[in-house]
């Protein structure tokens, strides 16, 4: 775990605990540094962890506010603008995971499209149900190149993200579409959903550092249990400057 995720478990911990009221000022990044013997930088990093988990919220110029809406015992939620996977977006809770199948092959024109890969490259796929505290979470597809980092069932059965970092490679964005769609033989299979239930579906393309797709993949929710989120931040628009006119000198 990297000192900026201790740092955010333990900020949750602190500014929901009940002593901070919703809407609450937060303590300066300054004196949270301090307070846990690190730096600013990894401070801010673990607030903006929080504001993408909807805890909390930051104002130019006021500082760290607790969220007014933020409810202690919210319902678990799939945050969209995260792509951190399941173990870390449910940190704290029990996550595991059922490997359905796990095979290599060729990629097909439109893996090796999304993946920007060639015909002859060879791909994983994946697919698993995961579990959050023994209840069904969530049914994966994944496609990833083989070219990327080597998969045993053993990282299939826990963290993938956590594997991509520990071999190295650091995780930077996702492409993602959301829509609804009826369930089919294989989701009756994984979710326990009724043939035609409604699902959740989320297709995604997730991207390293470097902006090299790393992964090509479907994941379906029941439709009873799940909920999305997403954090939107509206910047200003930038003010355009008058042009500078140059001023004659007369001679």
């Amino acid at each position: 775990m990297y000192k900026y995720q201790e740092v955010t478990a333990e900020l949750k911990k602190m500014f929901t605990s009940g002593h901070y009221a919703p809407g609450d000022l937060l303590p300066s990044q300054e004196w949270l540094a301090a307070h846990f013997h690190t730096t600013r930088l990894t401070v801010r990093k673990a607030i903006q962890s929080l504001i993408m988990d909807g805890v909390v919220y930051s104002k130019r110029g006021a500082g760290t506010f607790l969220r007014k809406d933020f409810r202690t015992n919210q319902p678990d939620l799939t945050p969209l603008n995260r792509p951190v996977g399941t173990t870390e977006t449910m940190k704290g809770r029990k996550v595991t995971s059922k490997i359905l199948s796990f095979t290599a092959r060729l990629a097909t024109e439109d893996e090796q499209h999304q993946l920007m890969i060639g015909p002859a490259d060879p791909v994983y796929v994946i697919e698993r149900v995961r579990y959050v505290d023994g209840r069904t979470y969530s049914f994966e597809h994944t496609i990833m190149p083989v070219a990327i980092m080597p998969l045993t069932e053993k990282i299939l059965k826990g963290s993938i993200y956590s594997a991509l970092r520990a071999h190295g490679i650091t995780i930077a964005g996702s492409h993602r579409k959301v829509y609804a769609l009826k369930a089919t033989a294989k989701d009756v299979e994984a979710l326990g959903a009724k043939l035609n239930d409604p699902v959740l579906g989320i297709k995604q393309v997730n991207y390293t550092e470097e902006g090299k797709p790393f992964d090509y993949s479907e994941v379906h929710f029941p439709y009873e249990t799940t909920r999305v989120s997403a954090e939107i931040k509206i910047a200003p628009f930038p003010t355009k400057k008058p042009a500078r006119h140059a001023h004659s000198v007369k001679q």
